[in-house]
């Protein structure tokens, strides 16, 4: 069963959605018969989400979206993205909420009921896909997603999709991103409202482990779990190398935000994060300048400029200390750390490895990342 919702309105969907619907008809009867039901669906980044297809899944379905083109969160400003940034989806108008890592990914539909699909350009606000539908209003573009369910398993249904339209990008970024998906750093999950990405990926340094970035025009927040007590001598430690600065310039403006950071997150849900500055001086801290943000997350300047990039670099910080004069008054605990990268808004390319992230605090050590120096 093949279906078009809507006409496009861009000739950049137009063309996509019509490439796509032909090459649908022209599959091999080979081919059509592990396609179990197809559709392509254009979504206005002016109409909120959720759009209801009208796909009925059963819990357990196997099926894959295939998306193109862009959306502007503020239209002027140049804060464009694309599908793997903004493109979601959820099943029975419920969570779990599901999104790609990069434009084409497959999912395993997790109950039963109609697939949704949705571009969340504001923080969904609960699990279940709530959000200000406020953005919408002002936001231009759209994306184009191409649906396929399969009958049975996607993994032959993706390699005889890629031998058939060699020529389609999305179909080999599929079966590569099936076939040998990247694997996040164990122990370590991204938040949930950011969704999955492939930034972050283990890695190892002079026998002990490290956890490596690679963020192009991205964004992932890393993060795992830890329960100690903030007390006055706590000290954050750890390694890291930088390659790649994902700015040039100061990143303490909305349209500027691109960096690449160690954060520790505290009972009362604010969070410390220090980051290596292209521009501002060590020393420096702010509030987030993102909109929800700068109400949770200070940032710290660690080190600054291009000066000693591509280079190890040991580093202490006097945590208890530094969020009394970032912040004000310490909690009592500490819940989190995590590892943020952030590409979005420049869209260039940051490149790390962090190692050897401890928390001294009370006489003892918490290793939260093993390979201190």
């Amino acid at each position: 069963m093949t279906t078009i919702d809507q006409t496009p309105s861009t000739p950049e969907t137009d063309e996509i959605a019509r490439r796509w619907r032909e090459l649908i008809a022209a599959l091999p009867d080979s081919l059509r018969a592990r396609v179990l039901d197809s559709a392509v669906w254009i979504l206005p980044a002016s109409t909120p989400p959720w759009t209801d297809t009208g796909l009925h899944l059963e819990a357990g379905d196997v099926f894959s979206l295939f998306a193109a083109g862009r959306v502007e969160r503020l239209p002027g400003l140049g804060l464009w993205n694309g599908p793997r940034s903004v493109l979601w989806g959820r099943v029975g108008g419920k969570g779990p909420l599901l999104n790609g890592s990069q434009d084409a990914a497959t999912f395993q539909a997790p109950d039963s009921g109609n697939l949704e699909l949705g571009l969340g350009l504001a923080e969904w606000t609960t699990p279940d896909g709530d959000a200000d539908p406020a953005i919408h209003a002002v936001a231009g573009g759209e994306i184009a997603v191409l649906v396929i369910r399969w009958r049975g398993g996607a993994g032959a249904g993706l390699d005889a999709l890629a031998q058939a339209a060699p020529d389609e990008p999305l179909f080999a970024a599929a079966r590569q991103g099936f076939h040998h998906p990247v694997a996040r750093p164990e122990g370590w999950s991204y938040l949930w409202f950011l969704g999955e990405a492939d930034i972050f990926t283990t890695g190892e340094h002079e026998g002990s482990p490290t956890i490596c970035v690679h963020c192009d025009d991205d964004v992932g927040i890393l993060q795992t779990p830890v329960s100690l007590d903030f007390t006055p001598d706590t000290t954050l430690r750890w390694r890291w190398r930088i390659d790649a600065l994902p700015s040039e310039v100061a990143e303490d403006s909305l349209l500027t935000h691109d960096y690449l950071s160690l954060a520790v997150e505290f009972g009362n849900g604010l969070d410390l994060t220090y980051y290596w500055s292209a521009a501002l001086a060590p020393g420096t801290h702010y509030r987030c300048p993102l909109p929800s943000w700068d109400q949770r997350e200070t940032h710290w300047v660690v080190r600054s400029g291009h000066e000693g990039l591509g280079a190890w670099h040991d580093e202490a910080r006097p945590l208890h200390d530094d969020y009394r004069v970032a912040v004000g008054e310490p909690p009592a605990r500490i819940v989190r750390v995590w590892l943020i990268a952030v590409s979005l808004f420049q869209r260039g390319l940051g490149e790390a490895e962090f190692g050897g992230i401890e928390i001294h605090a009370g006489g003892r050590v918490h290793r939260v990342l093993e390979g201190g120096g």
